[in-house]
């Protein structure tokens, strides 16, 4: 079995980076809309006592509470254990003799203060048990879509697909629309994105190529997002269309405690609660 201890390693510093020019172009805009808001980062050690393997990790959350961001979450982790029994067969390359596994990944949750501007998902992750493979994607939530948002956000995607891999797109964005709907309501979380899961490594050059690619959806981005919120956080709003956001954000939370693997995923395996529910609202209202 392949030794991807280095791969894990590059992976999580190339996590962190990320997270550290997000986290600062988040920061650059609160300074425009003449905040002083800063993020927080507060280390984790994960919890191990259901986990005999003697193994843990952890990671950093950072928070940020702004005038633009209402709530947003960054969140590194690298942990590493093995899964439960039952929850082994659910993932990928585990199972009850192969029970072992590592993760690293950055997750990402934004909540707006303006209800024109959209809340956004990303997240991008490599995985190891029997087999190693990388996952992620990222999709726009408006309370008020904007067919330009919406365009900006698919084309930057489309773009870090195409120099990949022509059928990556199409394939990535029926999956994120597949994946991010919500059953018991019968409508999509919000306007898409990209959804992928499982990008296998078969060796050291699959590796490489499915790492450019994950690398090239966080730049993507950093690159998109940001240019949204200038472009919305100035528009005037009323008192109408912020309870019109609080209660779309009851759809946001439903998704996420009901549906969302990576919420369960962190649950099963000691994750730090306040990390894994980074993604909740500070605020929301049910009808």
């Amino acid at each position: 079995m392949t030794d991807w201890t280095q791969q894990t390693a590059d992976a999580r510093a190339w996590f962190e980076s990320l997270r550290d020019r997000i986290c600062a172009a988040f920061e650059s805009i609160e300074r425009e809309a003449g905040s002083d808001a800063s993020f927080e980062y507060i280390p984790w050690d994960r919890a191990t006592e259901a986990d005999d393997s003697g193994e843990g990790g952890g990671g950093v959350r950072g928070v940020m509470k702004g005038k633009v961001f209402e709530k947003v979450g960054v969140n590194v982790s690298t942990v590493s254990g093995r899964f439960a029994p039952d929850f082994a067969r659910t993932i990928h390359g585990a199972g009850e003799e192969n029970p072992g596994f590592t993760a690293t990944g950055i997750s990402l949750v934004a909540h707006m203060a303006n209800p024109h501007v959209p809340a956004v998902h990303m997240n991008t992750r490599f995985l190891t048990t029997s087999k190693a493979w990388f996952g992620g994607g990222a999709d726009l939530n408006p309370p008020i879509p904007y067919a330009e948002d919406t365009e900006a956000f698919h084309a930057a995607f489309r773009a870090a697909c195409a120099a990949h891999n022509p059928t990556y797109y199409e394939k990535f964005r029926k999956w994120a629309d597949d994946y991010f709907f919500i059953p018991h309501r019968n409508v999509a979380r919000g306007v898409g994105g990209i959804f992928y899961d499982h990008l296998e490594c078969a060796d050291e050059s699959e590796w490489e190529r499915n790492f450019a690619f994950t690398r090239d959806v966080g730049q993507a981005f950093l690159d998109v997002f940001p240019a949204i919120v200038r472009r919305r956080m100035g528009q005037d709003f009323s008192e109408a269309e912020k309870q019109a956001q609080l209660e779309w954000r009851g759809r946001y939370v439903e998704f996420n405690l009901v549906y969302d693997r990576g919420t369960l995923f962190g649950l099963r395996t000691g994750g730090n609660i306040d990390a894994i529910l980074m993604s909740l609202p500070p605020e929301v209202k049910w009808s």
